[in-house]
C-alpha cells in the first residue's frame, strides 16, 4: 500500500485491527501537529521499501478509543502489528532510520 498523507477521522474498531492478518503499520496523530508534519518525510521514505505493507493513519485525541487502547500519549506514534499483535513501536520519529528500524522487524514475523 502506498503512503497515506492525511489522518483518517473515522478510526476502525480495535477488534477490526486485531483481526487483520499479516503486517500493518498503524500511525496515530493529527494533521495540524508540528511533530506529525515533521515526521512525514521520514515515514514516506521508509515506506517506499515496503510497498506491500498496509499503512493505516488514524486521527487521535481525547475520546478516541483506538488510540487509548494502544496507550498512545505522544504524536506521531507508529505501531507495527503482525496478525493483530504489536511487534514494534516508535514515537515521534525524526529520521528515516528510526522508522526503517521498526519496519525491518517485518522480516522476523
Amino acid at each position: 500500500m502506498t503512503y497515506i498523507p492525511t489522518y483518517a477521522v473515522d478510526a476502525p474498531e480495535r477488534a477490526e485491527i486485531d483481526a487483520l492478518p499479516g503486517s500493518l503499520l498503524l500511525e496515530f496523530g493529527v494533521d495540524w501537529c508540528p511533530h506529525c508534519q515533521g515526521a512525514q518525510p521520514a515515514i514516506e521514505a521508509a515506506l517506499r521499501d515496503y510497498p506491500d505493507l498496509r499503512h493505516v493513519k488514524v486521527e487521535d485525541g481525547p475520546g478516541r478509543p483506538l488510540g487509548r487502547s494502544f496507550r498512545v500519549k505522544l504524536w506521531p506514534t507508529l505501531i507495527l502489528l503482525h496478525d493483530g499483535r504489536e511487534v514494534a513501536r516508535v514515537v515521534r520519529p525524526t529520521d528515516v532510520s528510526e522508522v526503517s528500524e521498526i519496519l525491518s522487524t517485518i522480516a522476523a514475523c
